[in-house]
C-alpha cells in the first residue's frame, strides 16, 4: 500500500498559529495533528508514505525523521495551488501498477479500524469514508443506492444524504485512480479554478467502478481554533497524564502535562494539554492548549490556544470594595 498525505495549504483558519508552521504540526492533546494521524496509519505497514508539501515541507521532513525514523517517506512540493485532486496527482510517479492507495487529508483526525479495509472493499473498487452529520449543508455528501455510492452532492440544500465525506479515501487500483485524476485535469473539470476529488470519483462511477461509504467512529476537525479545542477535549477524555514537574497544584482530569513542562501553584483542568518546556505558575487554566516552551504566570485562562514560545504574564488585582457591590469582570 502507498499512503498519500497532502499536507500543503496555508491553514488560514488557524492563523496566527500557522504563520510559522505547517498546519499539521499544530498540537492537540499532547501531540501534533500529524503524529495523531500517522500513529493511526502505522498498523497498515504501508510500503511508502508520499507527502505532498508546500514551502513548509522541510518542517514535515524534519518532524517525520525525528518521530517516525523507520517509515519510508518521500516528499513532493505542490508549487501551484490547484486543489486537492491536483495535489494527489503529484503522487502519480510513486504509484505503480498493483499498488493500492490510501489518501489521507490532514485537517481531521479520524477514529476507525483501517485494518478492516480488505473486508470492507472485498466487493467494490474503493472506499470513501464518511460520517453521518446533522449539518449536511456544510459538506460534500455521498448518496447511496443499495449500499454503493451513486452520486456526490456538494453542500446540498435538502437532506439527500447526511453521509459527509471526511477526507479519507481508499483505492484498490492506485495507478488506475491516478489515470482518472489525469483525465479529470485534462478535461478542465474545476470548481472555482481548482480540481476536486468528487469529480474524479463520479467519472470513475460513470465508468462502472463501485465505491462503498463506510462510516468512521469519530471525525475530529482540527482546521480552526474552536474545533481544535473540541478535538482536544475528545482525545483527552479518559486520559490523564502528568509527566512533567507539578508542585503545589491541583490537576482536574483529564489533563496532559508533557515531559519537561513545569506547573507550580496552579489549578489546571479539565481538558488542558501543556507541551514540553512550558512553565505555568500561579494560574487557573481550563479547556485550553498550551504549546511548547511557553510561559504563563498569574493568569486565568479558558478556551485559550497558545502557540510555541508564548510569554503571557498577568498580575493579581488589589481591590477595596464596599457593601452591596456588583462587579463583573469578563
Amino acid at each position: 500500500m502507498k499512503i498519500v498525505l497532502p499536507v500543503a495549504g496555508k491553514g488560514t483558519r488557524l492563523r496566527p498559529h500557522t504563520h510559522t508552521k505547517a498546519k499539521s504540526l499544530v498540537q492537540v492533546a499532547g501531540k501534533t495533528v500529524l503524529e495523531h494521524i500517522i500513529s493511526r496509519l502505522e498498523p497498515l505497514q504501508a510500503a511508502e508514505y508520499i507527502f505532498i508539501t508546500d514551502e513548509n515541507g522541510s518542517q514535515i521532513e524534519d518532524f517525520m525523521a525525528e518521530k517516525f525514523p523507520g517509515l519510508n517517506c518521500t516528499y513532493t512540493v505542490q508549487k501551484e495551488r490547484l486543489g486537492p485532486a491536483h495535489a494527489v496527482a503529484l503522487a502519480a510517479p510513486r504509484v505503480g501498477e498493483g499498488d493500492d492507495v490510501l489518501v489521507v487529508f490532514n485537517d481531521t483526525i479520524f477514529v476507525t479500524d483501517l485494518t478492516r479495509i480488505p473486508d470492507l472493499c472485498a466487493d467494490c473498487d474503493g472506499l470513501i469514508y464518511s460520517k453521518e452529520v446533522e449539518d449536511y449543508q456544510r459538506f460534500g455528501v455521498n448518496v447511496l443506492v443499495e449500499d454503493y455510492i451513486a452520486d456526490m452532492v456538494e453542500k446540498p440544500d435538502t437532506p439527500v444524504s447526511r453521509l459527509a465525506q471526511v477526507g479519507l479515501y481508499y483505492l484498490k487500483d492506485g495507478a488506475g485512480f491516478m489515470r482518472f485524476i489525469e483525465e479529470t485535469i485534462a478535461a478542465g473539470e474545476t470548481v472555482k479554478g481548482e480540481y476536486y476529488l468528487p469529480s474524479v470519483f463520479m467519472r470513475m462511477i460513470g465508468e462502472g467502478l463501485k465505491f462503498r461509504a463506510p462510516e468512521i467512529d469519530a471525525w475530529l476537525d482540527c482546521g480552526k481554533p474552536e474545533t481544535l479545542l473540541e478535538t482536544n477535549r475528545f482525545l483527552l477524555d479518559g486520559r490523564h497524564h502528568s509527566h512533567g514537574q507539578v508542585e503545589n497544584s491541583v490537576l482536574i482530569a483529564p489533563v496532559h502535562i508533557d515531559y519537561g513542562a513545569t506547573v507550580r501553584n496552579c489549578i489546571i483542568g479539565p481538558n488542558v494539554s501543556v507541551a514540553a518546556g512550558s512553565v505555568i505558575e500561579e494560574s487557573i487554566i481550563r479547556d485550553s492548549i498550551i504549546n511548547a516552551d511557553s510561559e504563563v504566570r498569574d493568569m486565568i485562562l479558558e478556551k485559550a490556544l497558545l502557540g510555541d514560545s508564548v510569554r503571557l504574564v498577568g498580575s493579581p488585582r488589589r481591590m477595596n470594595i464596599g457593601d452591596h457591590s456588583l462587579i463583573e469582570m469578563e
